[in-house]
């Protein structure tokens, strides 16, 4: 009996302990209704990671490969003693003129040059310039050969026509000219469209003339215009602006490759306009996340592929950031213009060692100036994408900038019939 009452005893002070304890609050201990709770949202969280965006559906592109025909621009007068040739200054067809230095009847050069009509005059003996006689059933027969042989201008290893020779024959009166037709490539050439960094999809493409569609066909021809367009696609960012900062074109998707040739260099000047005297451009910006440039068709001179691979370096940076000398897209014309409007910022694009500017003669070539960085991603269709961003020092002004090479090829170059 005594042994329940002291378990009794025992419980009860226990209980009694308890509440005291209950009751005293230590001192730097905060009250109940002070101590941290489960933090609760008002609203459910409806954030979800952002999807990959679906492939393009392909579009039916109303397009047909134009083949050149031949130009009729060398005309003979065969006269009693002499052989009398003209040749038109835009020997084949493309209103680009050639180097009259460039183009002999045999050994003989021009006698003469009718500035108004932009015509050569070439006079010869029947005997003389190098001529083959012959003799048929019913006629002497006097051949002639006017050779185009076109030289390098500025330094460079590309050049925008062919070789060309056109048999001149007397047999009073009567003109042969031997040509051949171009053949089309049997492949079907890949898109150039590859993929950077957090969502952004860097893509170069060739353009049909009216820019409204991607060409089906990669066949062009010496002294074609080739339309190319740049464009970054922004899914899950603030608006971008697409740079094309340097472009090379080699022979073989190695962009390190020897020959090659740097027509875009110097963070956006494309320098093929200033130094060969042709057309090629950047066209005047519609978009921000698109660039589109203009670059006439050529090929290496010595080479016999006609192949070319175009590798560019595109860069992507906010919309807000202001076009500067380090973003900018500059072509020449007699002076530098900024696709934007922005001339001012292309002052630099006139570096040393590029020489007097020469006039559109529409055979010229251009220097190499360009490397390329970054890390070198395979992507298993014959092409390679280097990747990158780079950040500016915060201290200075933040400039977030994403950064691709894009390689698109192969594009056969095939002469044009004289």
């Amino acid at each position: 009996m005594v042994m329940k009452c002291t378990a009794v005893c025992l419980i009860a002070l226990t209980l009694l302990c308890s509440f005291c304890d209950a009751q005293y609050q230590k001192p730097g201990k905060p009250p109940l209704d002070l101590q941290q709770t489960r933090q609760t949202f008002e609203k459910p969280l409806t954030w979800k990671y952002p999807t990959d965006p679906k492939p393009e559906i392909p579009v039916d592109v109303p397009f047909e490969l134009r083949h050149p025909v031949p130009a009729a621009t060398v005309a003979v007068d065969c006269r009693e003693k002499i052989a009398h040739v003209e040749v038109k200054k835009d020997l084949f067809g493309t209103s680009q003129y050639i180097n009259p230095a460039d183009l002999t009847l045999g050994n003989c050069g021009a006698v003469a040059e009718d500035n108004a009509a932009q015509v050569l005059i070439f006079e010869a003996e029947l005997q003389d310039c190098l001529s083959a006689l012959a003799m048929t059933e019913d006629s002497l027969v006097y051949t002639f050969m006017l050779n185009y042989v076109p030289r390098p201008l500025g330094g460079s290893p590309v050049v925008r026509t062919s070789q060309a020779a056109v048999i001149v024959e007397c047999h009073y009166p009567r003109k042969h000219n031997v040509s051949s037709l171009a053949l089309d490539p049997q492949w079907i050439p890949f898109s150039a469209v590859k993929v950077a960094e957090e969502f952004l999809y860097f893509t170069l493409k060739l353009m049909t003339d009216n820019w409204q569609y991607e060409r089906p066909s990669y066949q062009y021809f010496l002294g074609d215009v080739i339309n190319i367009q740049a464009v970054v696609k922004q899914y899950f960012h603030v608006p971008l602006r697409v740079y094309v900062d340097s472009c090379v074109a080699t022979l073989s998707p190695d962009m390190n490759s020897s020959p090659r040739y740097d027509f875009i260099d110097h963070y956006g000047c494309l320098l093929d306009g200033r130094i060969t005297g042709s057309d090629s451009k950047f066209m005047s910006r519609s978009a921000d996340n698109a660039l589109q440039f203009q670059l006439e068709a050529f090929k290496f001179q010595g080479s016999d592929s006609g192949m070319l691979y175009i590798t560019c370096h595109l860069k992507a940076t906010c919309a807000t950031h202001p076009i500067d000398e380090s973003h900018r897209a500059c072509s020449w014309n007699n002076g530098w213009i900024e696709a934007s409007g922005i001339n001012g910022v292309c002052d630099s694009c006139e570096v040393p060692g590029l020489g007097h500017p020469l006039a559109n003669t529409g055979i010229g070539i251009g220097i190499g100036i360009g490397t390329g960085t970054g890390t070198s991603i395979d992507t298993g269709t014959g092409t390679k994408l280097n990747l990158g961003r780079k950040v500016r020092d915060v201290s200075e002004s933040e400039v977030v900038e994403w950064e691709g090479d894009v390689t698109l090829g192969p594009i056969p170059i095939s002469e044009r019939v004289v």
